[in-house]
C-alpha cells in the first residue's frame, strides 16, 4: 500500500513514528542518551534534543586505543544538535575490574564484549543523576544497515547464473584449475565462488570463528560424541525459512531480529543497564516504527549498492554529512590489543583460560594454540576466541559449579 506514496512522504512518515517513538518514553532532566556517532543513536539523541526545552545530556565512551575511538562522530553530533556530551574512557583497568561482575550477571553465557563498555557507561550516566537511557539499537536490522547484507546480495547473483555455466565453465575454471588461481584477480573470483556455492543462511556462518578451525582439531572427543554439532546451523535455517513469502533481504532482516538484536544487541544493553541501576528505552523498536519499517519495499531500503538507502534519504537534512557518510564502525572494545599490555587483564583471563582446560570441552594444546596466535600473530582476531573462552569459564563456575543459593 505504500507504492503510491513518493519517498518524501514516507520520510516524513518515519520522522514522525520516531518523534512519537522518543517523546512515548516521556524524556525529562533525568533522562540522557547513548551516542556513539552513529546514524541510530545520533538520529535518537537529535529528535531527544529537540523535545527538551534544556540543553540535553549525551552519553559516549571512548577507548585510548588507535583505530577503536569514535569520539569524533559522537563530538559532531552533539555539536550538531547542542547538547552536552558527557565522555567515559574506558580503560583496561576498568575491563578487569568489571569483568567478574558483568559476565556472571548475566542470564547465560554472553561473549559479546562490548557489554562492559556499555556497563561502564551506563553506570556514568547514572552516577551523574540519570534515571533513562535512550538507546539506537534497531535502526540497523529494521532499515538494513549491516554491510553483511550487501555482501550476500553480490552473493545472490551467483545463483541467478544458469546451472550449466556454472558448472561447464566458472568452477572448472576457477576451482580446480592449478593456473588461473594464482592471478590476484582470479583468487578474488575463486574465492567469491567458493563462498558463492554455499547456500543461505549457512553462508552467513562463514566468517564464524568456529568454522576456521575443524572441530576435531578445537574439541575433545568424548565431548563431541555429546552434542549435535549441526544444532547452531539448525537452528539459524529454520528462524530464516519462517516467511516463504520474504525477499532476500527480508529473510536477512528477520534472521537478524531474532539473532542480532534479540539474542545479541538488547541482551547486551538491557544487561548493561539493569546491572548499572538505570532504565533504557529503545525508539527504533517501538511498534509503529517496526510496523512502518516492514513496508519499505527492499530496493529502497538498500539502493545503488548504499546500505539504508531509504534511511539516509530520510535523515539527510536532520544530520550531518559526515555522520551520514561514515562507515560503520560500532563500539568494539580493543580487548585483543589491550590483552597484550595489561597485567591486570592477564591475570585474570589466563587463569580462566587454564581453569577451563580441565572442563575437558576444548584440547588444551588448541587452547594453548589460539593463546599463542593471539600473542604472535592477529591480537584483535584472535582475541575474539580468548574472551569467548575466558568468558564461557567465568559464568560456567558462577552460575554452574557453584549455583546461587535461592
Amino acid at each position: 500500500h505504500h507504492s503510491s506514496q513518493s519517498i518524501n512522504e514516507l520520510s516524513s512518515e518515519l520522522m514522525d513514528k520516531l518523534t512519537n517513538a522518543v517523546s512515548n518514553t516521556h524524556p525529562g532532566n533525568n533522562t540522557g542518551s547513548f551516542l556513539s556517532g552513529g546514524l541510530d543513536s545520533s538520529t535518537v539523541t537529535g529528535i531527544f534534543s529537540g523535545l527538551m526545552p534544556e540543553k540535553a545530556d549525551a552519553y559516549t565512551m571512548g577507548f585510548e586505543e588507535a583505530g577503536y575511538d569514535e569520539t569524533e562522530f559522537a563530538e559532531a553530533a552533539a555539536k550538531h544538535f547542542n547538547v552536552n556530551l558527557n565522555h567515559y574512557y574506558v580503560t583496561p583497568q576498568d575491563v578487569a575490574t568489571a569483568f567478574s561482575k558483568v559476565i556472571q550477571s548475566c542470564e547465560e553465557p554472553f561473549g559479546n564484549s562490548s557489554i562492559i563498555p556499555t556497563y561502564l557507561c551506563a553506570k556514568f550516566a547514572k552516577d551523574q543523576g540519570k534515571s533513562l537511557l535512550l538507546a539506537g539499537d534497531g535502526g540497523d536490522e529494521l532499515f538494513a544497515g549491516n554491510e553483511r547484507y550487501l555482501r550476500q546480495l553480490v552473493f545472490n547473483h551467483y545463483d541467478k547464473i544458469p546451472d550449466f555455466v556454472k558448472t561447464l565453465i566458472l568452477e572448472p575454471l576457477f576451482l580446480n584449475n592449478a593456473v588461473i588461481p594464482k592471478l590476484p584477480v582470479a583468487r578474488k573470483i575463486s574465492r567469491y565462488i567458493e563462498q558463492a556455492k554455499v547456500p543461505m543462511p549457512e553462508r552467513m556462518e562463514t566468517y564464524n570463528l568456529l568454522n576456521q578451525f575443524s572441530h576435531s582439531t578445537m574439541f575433545n572427543e568424548e565431548f563431541l560424541q555429546t552434542i549435535d554439532t549441526s544444532a547452531p546451523v539448525k537452528a539459524i535455517k529454520e528462524t530464516y525459512k519462517v516467511d516463504t513469502n520474504a525477499d532476500f533481504l527480508q529473510q536477512m532482516l528477520y534472521s537478524d531480529w531474532k539473532f542480532t538484536l534479540a539474542d545479541n544487541d538488547l541482551k547486551k544493553v538491557n544487561t548493561a543497564c539493569r546491572l548499572a541501576g538505570i532504565d533504557v528505552a529503545y525508539p527504533f523498536l517501538d511498534d509503529d516504527v517496526v510496523e512502518f519499517s516492514t513496508h519499505i519495499p527492499s530496493n529502497l531500503l538498500i539502493k545503488n549498492n548504499t546500505l539504508r538507502y531509504f534511511y539516509k534519504e530520510t535523515i539527510k537534512d536532520f544530520l550531518p554529512d559526515e555522520i551520514i557518510n561514515k562507515k560503520k564502525h560500532g563500539f568494539g572494545l580493543p580487548f585483543g590489543e589491550w590483552l597484550k599490555k595489561s597485567p591486570e587483564l592477564q591475570n585474570h583471563i589466563y587463569k580462566n583460560l587454564n581453569n577451563f582446560k580441565s572442563r575437558n570441552i576444548l584440547k588444551e594444546d588448541f587452547i594453548d594454540e589460539i593463546i599463542e596466535k593471539h600473542r604472535t600473530q592477529h591480537a584483535g582476531y584472535y582475541g575474539v576466541f580468548v574472551w569467548i573462552i575466558a568468558v564461557l569459564e567465568e559464568w560456567l563456575s558462577a552460575n554452574i559449579d557453584k549455583p546461587a543459593l535461592n
